[in-house]
């Protein structure tokens, strides 16, 4: 099975049908317990090779950690999240995603995982805010070397982007337009 940190980044970027949706779930610790086969596809990933792993094994390494976090703390927290997320395959190349993510909840209402829908993101919104912002984000967190201070002055720019337009996180994903 490929590990996350050991694949070498290729800049070739993978797409994939505006009809067709990645979905994945995972436990309460974020290892996966299912996939689409879209999901494998766009990963490069055999099904055996990703139960009961981590999800961030399609993590990219340019994707902000701010975002991610923020993701964790919303999801843990209850509530669904928006956003807009690069994924990398297991042979390097990456792929965009409008990702929303949910708690999954049993029959009592308590949160027993996480359910993941993927769709083909907008590429103006991609290439004329996101990507941007992302690399801001990023060039911030590697400006620190403390990951914690980087990820705490990376979360501050999201936190005063939003105060600054009067927003939540996932207002302002889907007032950029979807």
């Amino acid at each position: 099975m490929p590990k996350s940190e050991n694949v070498t980044v290729t800049g070739r970027e993978r797409t994939f049908d505006p009809d067709e949706i990645i979905v994945s779930k995972t436990d309460l610790d974020g290892k996966i317990i299912y996939g689409n086969r879209c999901f494998y596809r766009l990963a490069d990933l055999a099904e055996k090779d990703c139960m009961n792993v981590q999800h961030n094994i399609v993590r990219h390494p340019d994707m902000p950690r701010a975002v991610f976090d923020l993701l964790w703390r919303t999801i843990k927290g209850g509530s669904e999240i928006f956003a807009y997320v690069m994924n990398r395959s297991a042979n390097g190349d990456h792929y965009w995603v409008f990702a929303h993510v949910t708690p999954s909840r049993d029959s009592s209402g308590n949160v027993v995982g996480y359910h993941s829908n993927r769709r083909v993101p907008n590429r103006e919104v991609l290439n004329s805010h996101i990507i941007p912002l992302y690399k801001q984000l990023s060039t911030i967190e590697q400006q620190h070397t403390s990951p914690k201070e980087g990820l705490a002055a990376s979360t501050k720019v999201i936190d005063d982007l939003l105060a600054e337009k009067k927003t939540g996180f996932n207002e302002f994903m889907f007032s950029l337009g979807v």
